[in-house]
């Protein structure tokens, strides 16, 4: 996509961005300061303060807490490059000045062990994140270079990527390791391609390449610690890190589920460049098993809290999940690279299912509230008083002692125009992945082309195009669109100037191919109408339910529209959908509502847990929300998935 250039122009989605730039970055330097009253502390500006020597203090927080001002920082430098912003430009560069003054001469920049274990470097690559933090600084440095020009950060990045590359390898002297939290290997990538220096790119391969070779680095380094662990206990588990066997040899996603799509998406950054045929092979058979198997309807994975991790093929409870925003980010970019492998829609389609769903509905309607794990049913009594139950929320938090979710939410959303699209084959390609609406311009075949799309979902189905051409000449081009997997009946229609066009569909894309003059148009009306969704049999928790999806919007009941306890509520044998645009709730979003049944209490007296088995139930009519908006008006239950 080189010599490409993307501005998003969406009703929906700027009030996003929007969002992120005057509420959420502000917020969130509120919070890295440990200045949001009633909230947990973040400690991370006075980790690094105490780091410089500018004041005395003991480390606080988390062992990668360094992580959250990188992510802050890339955030800051994607809304940097859009909208120029003086004062929050001061406040980014006085931050890497900070973070500058506590790097090491020899390039090596962490607060944990420059503060509480100096000297113990490298000793706990399984569990101190050491390389995971080193990686979010090069992406911010990178991002920040790239949208700033300024190289201060970058050079700290290069000067601490050139002491991992002098300290990791198969050289005599050199540590034979990989990190624990896989990170760096996708943020090497980016160095790489920012400085053209390929020891970067080789050094990414070579964690990748080592990682689950035998004798396994994690065992023997636990060996060396005398047996001791900062939270495990016994012996690492391998499965948790992604580390039981070389990543070429894995078939199906297991451990932690923000590593495990992290470290997918540097194996699929690396197939592309180095054509390494096994990579990605691996990756689709990773792929496969993550999104056909052990992905939620929301996007969402990763289905217990023991690890935060995946378990097995369709165990995928909705009350106890687990769902971290993180992991369905990571899904995202994972999507987002698979996708300049091969475009294929349905990369398209998990990407999408997750933006608008996982990880739009983890953040409040405020910008200031978060969810670090997305439920697909909630039941506040279980999550104050069942100990299995603590991790789910019923409401967002203002901050996490652990808060590697709010910021990657931000930096996400702020290099949203990054997802739209790809230009192939010096332009004679355009495909558009997501239909949000924006500004694309390309050149093709010495011609200036922009191309301006304008969406009306997640509402309605209907997305326009108009072209543009430098000397009001013809550019010959493809353009591909993507044909979304929303369970709709028939084909979208497809309309040049006005009248209905023929097309034809390869990996799940529109395609047509013509000499555009300046001031042609294009429509794509995709058939967009609320419907039951049913579960996989073998997604035992689902069996007998169904979920109602609309395009793009998973939806799901709350309490407070519908009473409780919501579990009692039913689907009638007819349900009667019906969607209708109420524009002073919520913002203002399409409601979809269904004649159900529910439990008549009163057939139950307050002694009586149980009794035979008889019609005990009223009509109701039932409402649903977008799940992305659950969790903003008061607390009450929540569900996904409606009995049948």
């Amino acid at each position: 996509m080189e010599n490409t250039q993307t501005y998003i122009r969406d009703d929906f989605w700027q009030d996003y961005t929007e969002l992120v730039r005057q509420t959420v970055i502000p917020y969130q330097w509120e919070a890295l300061n440990d200045r949001i009253e009633g909230a947990e502390p973040s400690h991370a500006i006075r980790n690094f303060r105490i780091a410089a020597g500018l004041e005395e203090g003991e480390f606080g927080g988390w062992i990668f807490q360094d992580s959250d001002l990188y992510k802050w920082l890339e955030a800051v430098a994607y809304t940097l490059r859009h909208y120029p912003d003086p004062e929050l430009e001061k406040t980014a560069d006085g931050a890497i000045d900070l973070i500058g003054q506590a790097q090491h001469e020899n390039g090596y920049l962490n607060t944990y062990f420059s503060i509480k274990e100096p000297g113990k470097q490298w000793t706990n690559l399984y569990e101190a994140h050491e390389l995971y933090c080193a990686g979010h600084l090069i992406e911010a440095a990178v991002a920040y270079y790239q949208s700033t020009g300024k190289r201060k950060l970058l050079d700290m990045a290069c000067r601490f990527a050139d002491l991992i590359d002098r300290l990791f390898g198969e050289e005599p002297g050199q540590i034979r390791a990989y990190c624990g939290h896989q990170e760096i290997e996708l943020a090497l990538v980016k160095l790489y391609k920012a400085t053209g220096e390929e020891r970067y790119l080789n050094l990414s391969s070579y964690f990748i390449d080592e990682r689950g070779s035998k004798p396994n680095y994690f065992i023997g380094e636990w060996e060396r610690r005398g047996r001791t662990s900062i939270w495990s206990q016994g012996m690492p588990n391998l499965e948790v890190y992604q580390s039981h066997l070389p990543v070429r040899d894995q078939t199906a996603a297991v451990g932690h589920s923000v590593r495990a799509v992290y470290m997918y998406t540097a194996m699929a950054d690396l197939a592309l460049l180095t054509g390494d045929d096994k990579l990605r092979e691996a990756c689709e058979r990773l792929w496969d098993n993550t999104t056909r198997k052990q992905m939620y309807i929301t996007g969402g994975i990763g289905s217990t809290h023991l690890g935060e991790a995946f378990t097995f093929d369709y165990d995928l409870p909705n009350d106890t999940v687990y769902a971290e925003t993180c992991a369905s980010i990571g899904l995202i970019f994972w999507a987002r690279r698979m996708l300049r492998i091969e475009a294929k829609s349905d990369y398209a389609d998990v990407m999408e299912r997750a933006l608008y769903n996982n990880v739009l509905g983890s953040m409040s309607r405020d910008g200031k509230h978060f969810f670090y794990v997305n439920p697909l049913e909630v039941w506040p009594d279980a999550s104050s008083k069942n100990p299995d139950r603590f991790h789910v929320k019923p409401v967002r938090q203002k901050w996490f002692g652990c808060s590697c979710c709010p910021p990657n939410v931000a930096r996400l959303l702020s290099s949203l125009n990054d997802y739209i699209y790809d230009v192939s084959d010096h332009g004679k390609t355009v495909y558009t992945h997501l239909f949000i609406g924006s500004e694309l311009g390309f050149e093709t075949a010495n011609r200036k082309v922009t191309l301006r799309q304008r969406s009306e979902l997640p509402w309605s189905g209907r997305v326009e195009f108009a072209i543009s051409v430098s000397d009001k000449a013809n550019a010959a081009f493809e353009l591909a669109l993507r044909i979304p997997d929303w369970f709709q009946k028939g084909l979208p229609v497809l309309k040049v100037n006005g009248a209905e066009h023929a097309y034809r569909v390869e990996n799940g894309y529109a395609k047509l191919e013509r000499d555009w003059s300046d001031g042609d148009t294009l429509e794509w009306l995709l058939p967009l109408e609320s419907k039951l969704i049913a579960a996989n049999p073998l997604i035992r928790a689902n069996a007998g339910k169904a979920a109602i999806q609309r395009g793009p919007l998973v939806y799901c009941v709350e309490e407070t529209d519908n009473g409780a306890p919501l579990a009692s509520i039913s689907l009638a044998e007819e349900p009667n959908l019906t969607d209708r645009f109420v524009s002073d709730l919520l913002g203002g979003c399409i409601v979809v509502e269904g004649d159900g049944l529910a439990a008549d209490e009163s057939e139950w007296p307050a002694d009586k847990p149980y009794q035979p088995l008889g019609k005990r139930s009223k009509p109701v009519r039932f409402k649903a929300i977008p799940y992305y908006l659950w969790g903003n008006r008061k607390p009450g239950e929540m569900s996904v998935w409606l009995r049948y």
